[in-house]
């Protein structure tokens, strides 16, 4: 797992006005909590930042103008409902070595066995326990072979070393559907010609 390295500084104004100004600046406001410490107010680089953010569960390395550096993985991203820019950030302190629940994305691979099958991911994601520095991004499932009626639970999938899993062991994460026929069409020809 990667850790991105970004710049931060203490935020001392609050409010619409205030946030509005930091993001007219190419910024985004933020809030680092956790370890029952107050919460830091914090003024992000909105494109470093965003780019952080296209990896799953990223751990921030925060170097917190005039108070150190801090590790932490976004909780939350608020973003414009129609521009889809940032607009606020919550981030989780977690320390080296502590452990943190997170969801990581479920990818499938291979082939299903011939025939008209379709796959259908019932849980997108899964929980897990992970070392805060070693969050895995993914699991791949392999689907190969597998045909209608088979299905794989989250006690099935082999997580990466050091992770545990949270979610219901029991829990359908992808199962296999046999393909629907499709209704012939109604008699297009019904009623052609019957008048002139």
């Amino acid at each position: 797992m990667s850790e991105v390295k970004l710049a931060a500084s203490v935020r001392t104004e609050f409010g619409k006005g205030a946030a509005r100004k930091i993001r007219r600046d190419a910024k985004v406001p933020g809030v680092l909590y956790g370890h029952g410490t107050e919460p830091v107010h914090l003024t992000l680089p909105g494109h470093d930042l965003t780019l952080a953010l296209r990896t799953p569960n990223v751990l921030l390395s925060l170097d917190i103008e005039g108070r150190g550096t801090e590790l932490a993985i976004p909780k939350a991203a608020q973003r414009d409902p129609l521009k889809g820019f940032l607009e606020h950030v919550d981030l989780l302190l977690v320390k080296r070595g502590e452990k943190v629940t997170v969801e990581i994305v479920v990818e499938t691979e291979g082939d299903l066995a011939p025939g008209a099958f379709l796959v259908e991911n019932v849980l997108n994601t899964l929980s897990v326990e992970a070392e805060a520095t070693h969050i895995p991004e993914s699991v791949t499932v392999s689907i190969e072979g597998l045909s209608a009626g088979d299905s794989i639970h989250a006690k099935d999938i082999a997580l990466p070393k050091g992770t545990t899993l949270v979610t219901d062991p029991d829990a359908v994460v992808i199962q296999i559907l046999a393909a629907q026929a499709e209704e012939p069409a109604a008699d297009a020809g019904e009623g052609e010609g019957a008048e002139a």
